[in-house]
């Protein structure tokens, strides 16, 4: 199975600090975030993700760029 990786634009890697060499993607169902320059690497299980809402804020639709 491939892993499907996305650029994050604008993104600097904290370790380099080099712009727009980040890239996410998921495997075994754990975000990563890799720099491509210096191979920096951190993971988030989808039990730590923290959301934050604003007090008056609604959801109007979640985009999944995976869904066809």
């Amino acid at each position: 199975m491939s892993k499907r990786k996305r650029f994050i634009a604008g993104a600097t890697c904290p370790s380099c600090g080099e712009q727009d060499t980040i890239v996410v993607f998921v495997e075994q169902n754990v975000e990563k975030v890799k720099c491509v320059k210096c191979d920096y690497l951190q993971s988030q299980a989808p039990g730590e993700v923290s959301g934050s809402t604003r007090q008056f804020e609604q959801l109007i639709g979640v985009f999944n760029p995976d869904d066809k």
